[in-house]
């Protein structure tokens, strides 16, 4: 189902910068425990996100000065037994990344953290990552 005819328990932008993650778990996680997420799926949750979230700071605008980091929006919907969560960046897409910063774990991370996610080309460009966790 498409994400724009479901109501959005959360929908906001963040700068793309490593210091505002833990401001995007901390909200995303309130939204999840007002959703039914217990403790342990709260950390799936976080972790989860984090990883997202870092991956579009550190991927997303590195064809950017640092002064034009972009924006990561993140909207969190509760659908049937399951807390979605979609993070977006308006970057420059899916591209390999010689330079890596990372030690190329997130994807892996997020998909033993999800019941199911997805990550795919944003329709303005950029990337969606879709992370579905079951209550």
């Amino acid at each position: 189902m498409p994400m724009a005819s479901q109501q959005a328990a959360l929908d906001v932008r963040y700068p793309a910068v490593a210091s505002e993650v833990p401001a995007v778990r901390r909200a995303v996680g309130d939204v999840a425990r007002d959703l039914g997420a217990d403790d342990e799926l709260l950390l799936q949750i976080n972790l989860a996100v984090s990883e997202a979230v870092t991956n579009a700071v550190q991927h997303a605008y590195r064809d950017r000065p640092a002064a034009d980091s972009g924006d990561v929006r993140v909207v969190v919907r509760g659908r049937d037994d399951c807390v979605v969560v979609h993070v977006h960046d308006d970057g420059m897409g899916l591209t390999p990344r010689a330079d890596s910063p990372g030690l190329g774990l997130g994807l892996c991370v997020m998909a033993h953290a999800t019941a199911h996610f997805e990550i795919r080309k944003g329709t303005a460009g950029g990337t969606e990552v879709v992370l579905h966790f079951q209550l």
